[in-house]
């Protein structure tokens, strides 16, 4: 177990390392100079997102109470919500740099291949009147574990060892094939507009389960986009079932205990780094927060691997 302070200060180091190694000096700004730096902004980003807080504010209160003499210069809530935001790209760098760090024979070595799902992420109760927020971005959806909900897709790439090394995010009702399109684009093109896809850690090996099937679509992906090995349980459909090519029953339980570990991480992005609580009033914001949860889940997976502990041994990490 880590004590508050010591985890913060190592995320901080960890993370001011980082910034200085791969972004150089931190530009200096027009006008009054922001009252954090950057390295603090993204640590108190990240520290934030843990479920031990109910909410943002519930955090700046914490804050406020008890981070005083690690942050001296901590500025108003309104005021670091605009730094957050200022600052996800940097968030989002770190949370990828941890990626490819522990994908490597030092730390839990290289994957075999990737896991490529999503998950719901509710931000509205779908029985209210209105629109609510984000009416442009926020639609209704169905997913298995929500069953209809209002609200986002997440879409994660997850190795064995269970390290996020890319996502995004969509409407509701966002079907799986085109957000893996666009994912794989980006991966591909490493299109600056999508700078959460990160990059392939597996060579371009994945796991998906059925809601990605199309052999068309895989023979796209293989051709344009470098997809190795695109492993994805067939369909079936009982009026046309000629079509399709059925799987032993050991081939469906193989692919699904290979598929169990993305399940596991959309756990802890959920429940530990308190996801299902979000309710955003502005996508920059939600983007924030959501490569700040990323961030910490590498960064958990990181410290475990330091003090020899199992890599997903979250509950226990921190004595608070």
């Amino acid at each position: 177990m880590l004590d508050i302070d010591t985890f913060l200060i190592t995320l901080y180091v960890t993370i001011d390392d980082f910034c200085i190694a791969h972004l150089g000096p931190e530009p200096k700004l027009a006008g009054h100079q922001p009252s954090l730096t950057r390295s603090e902004v993204v640590t108190l980003s990240t520290f934030g997102q843990l479920a031990r807080f109910h909410s943002e504010r519930d955090f700046f209160r914490f804050a406020h109470q008890n981070l005083r003499h690690l942050f001296p210069g901590l500025p108003d809530r309104s005021q670091f919500n605009r730094l957050q935001s200022h600052q996800q790209s940097v968030t989002c760098r770190f949370a990828l740099n941890l990626a490819q760090l522990l994908s490597t024979p030092d730390y839990l070595g290289i994957p075999a291949y990737e896991v490529l799902d999503r998950c719901g992420v509710a931000t509205r109760w779908c029985g209210r009147r209105g629109v609510g927020w984000l009416p442009e971005d926020i639609d209704k959806g169905l997913c298995s574990r929500l069953r209809w909900f209002e609200g986002f897709h997440l879409l994660t790439c997850v190795t064995a060892a269970g390290v996020v090394s890319g996502w995004g995010f969509g409407s509701a009702s966002a079907k799986d094939q085109p957000l893996a399109d666009a994912f794989l684009y980006g991966r591909h093109t490493q299109d600056p507009r999508l700078p959460t896809v990160g990059v392939s850690l597996s060579d371009g090996d994945y796991v998906t389960d059925t809601g990605f099937q199309g052999k068309s679509l895989h023979d796209k992906w293989q051709t344009h986009f470098g997809v190795r090995f695109f492993v994805c349980p067939p369909q079936y459909h009982s009026g046309d079932s000629s079509k399709y090519c059925r799987w032993p029953r050991q081939w469906h339980r193989l692919c699904a205990s290979w598929r169990q570990i993305v399940e596991t991480v959309h756990d802890k992005l959920l429940n530990f780094c308190r996801l299902s609580n979000e309710r955003p009033h502005d996508l920059s914001g939600f983007s924030a927060r959501l490569s700040a949860k990323v961030a910490l889940h590498n960064f958990c997976i990181w410290v475990n691997c330091q003090l020899g502990r199992r890599s997903l041994a979250f509950a226990d990490l921190i004595l608070w």
